[in-house]
């Protein structure tokens, strides 16, 4: 058995939308792109047809990846989603008090981390140190540009 995966809903609907669109429309295309590529002749000096199979063993290795995740996901239901403490599926603001600023993470799983748009792992070092606080806790995390101070302010669903 695999690491297990923790996804939300919104996580797990977008894998499954992918390997759907993987499987219905990319591995027909590129079986298309080699087959057209074998009618070009030889296919020692074929870059089209090298091309064509690179793209199908990417696409063939994603399809396992995300079916080895949906089998191990463990998807967190916002109804047991507790506010009392922070915990993957909930959203934070903490007051960074080295910037002077507020920030706030919605704390995920780690296939569904996305820091760009505030989506930060709970395998993080920042994910990992808020996991269990209660607003008002002030953590110390070390990160790569140093040890920053956050405190919680709020914790929402």
């Amino acid at each position: 058995m695999g690491k297990q995966v923790i996804l939300t809903y919104d996580g797990l609907k977008k894998l499954e939308e992918e390997l759907d669109y993987l499987k219905s429309v990319k591995r027909p295309e590129v079986a298309e792109k080699i087959k057209q590529a074998r009618a070009f002749g030889d296919l020692s000096e074929n870059s089209e047809y090298d091309e064509a199979k690179n793209e199908q063993a990417f696409i063939e290795g994603r399809i396992a990846t995300i079916e080895a995740m949906l089998r191990n996901a463990q998807v967190i239901d916002e109804e047991d989603i507790t506010i009392d403490k922070v915990s993957v599926g909930c959203t934070v603001k903490v007051y960074d008090e080295d910037f002077k600023e507020e920030a706030e993470y919605t704390i995920v799983g780690s296939t569904e981390a996305d820091p760009m748009n505030n989506k930060i792992s709970d395998e993080s070092p920042i994910g990992k140190a808020l996991l269990g606080k209660k607003v008002g806790d002030t953590i110390s995390v070390e990160v790569p540009a140093g040890i920053i101070k956050l405190k919680v302010l709020e914790i929402h669903k």
